[in-house]
């Protein structure tokens, strides 16, 4: 039995199951095993130094997988902001048929896309924000829970309330993330209207991930607890793992009057690359969500999607149905 939703429907996939973009994760290594195993794979192509370093990424994910796959294009305010319409143009000649679009004002990169019958997924926090990008002509939507690494919006909204509000109002194909790391995780975001899952922290736990060891196994060894929610007085609120690092920016930030400026050593990108590179869990920052908690082993990416699919297929016919009287 196999699990059919709108989302499989529309983007040609076999299984509900999603890996979304992940800075400094989302690598060919990462997305082919998600496509062979009969999930939807995101590229991050800001992890890409230049878009045609991007383009050379989109050739060896094809090289290694000839099933759909996607590009994860964050748009974020900057200053000097990235050449956004070059990293496009890579995505679009490289063939790519699904962008995964996050962030600020995306109406620009979806009327591109969209001109070459590429389908988005948008990713966003709230409803509002939702509905915003379904008028801007979004296929589909990923709503991120409180619950999830990163950034979770200043909302403060958990999955159990935020994936049925916008179910409600939501019209096209929706993806519930955030906390979702098993098959109990996949039939709960089906049975509060969702059409699947999209995983981050997940799936950054298993064997073909393209990360240290090491933080490989602190994730399995932390609990639910084990997070950070920083620059929240900064208003631009970012989950990660909790280590020496964010312990640190909590504690500046809860001094009050804190700038970015005061943090900024501790959370620099360059940092963090540098501790990951040497597999020193607690020296730079790390996004990781709450559901570190139900994360127990370190499997490959096609065992961990054959057991999520199995056990939410077992899960609606044996736990539900049997409820029924």
């Amino acid at each position: 039995m196999a699990i059919k939703t709108r989302f499989t429907e529309a983007f040609g996939v076999e299984h509900p199951i999603v890996q979304g973009g992940m800075q400094w994760v989302g690598y060919a290594e990462m997305v082919a095993p998600v496509a062979n195993a009969g999930g939807l794979g995101f590229l991050t192509a800001l992890t890409q130094p230049t878009p045609e370093d991007l383009a050379k990424e989109i050739a060896r994910t094809k090289e290694m997988t000839d099933k759909p796959f996607g590009v994860n294009l964050t748009i974020l305010p900057a200053i000097k902001p990235p050449p956004y319409a070059e990293y496009r143009q890579a995505i679009i000649e490289g063939g790519i048929k699904v962008v995964e679009t996050a962030g600020y004002k995306p109406q620009e990169h979806i009327d591109h896309f969209k001109q070459h019958d590429i389908k988005i997924i948008h990713k966003c926090t709230a409803v509002r924000h939702a509905l915003s990008a379904e008028r801007m002509g979004a296929d589909a939507i990923s709503i991120d829970g409180f619950e999830c690494a990163g950034h979770p919006g200043e909302d403060d909204i958990p999955g159990l309330i935020l994936i049925p509000a916008a179910a409600n109002k939501v019209s096209v194909p929706m993806l519930a993330s955030g906390g979702f790391g098993d098959g109990r995780g996949l039939a709960a975001a089906l049975a509060l209207g969702a059409d699947g899952i999209n995983m981050g922290t997940r799936f950054c736990v298993t064997q073909e991930a393209p990360i240290h060891e090491n933080f490989k196994r602190q994730m399995v060894e932390n609990d639910e607890r084990d997070t950070k929610l920083i620059f929240r007085t900064l208003h631009n609120t970012a989950r990660v793992m909790k280590n020496a690092v964010s312990s640190e920016v909590v504690e500046i930030e809860r001094k009050g009057g804190a700038k970015f400026e005061d943090v900024q050593h501790l959370v620099a990108g360059v940092r963090g690359r540098k501790a990951m590179e040497l597999g020193d869990t607690d020296d730079g920052i790390w996004s990781a969500g709450q559901v570190q908690g139900l994360i127990d082993d370190i499997p490959t990416v096609k065992d961990l999607i054959d057991r999520i699919v199995a056990e939410a297929e077992d899960v609606i016919k044996a736990r539900m149905n049997g409820m029924l009287s």
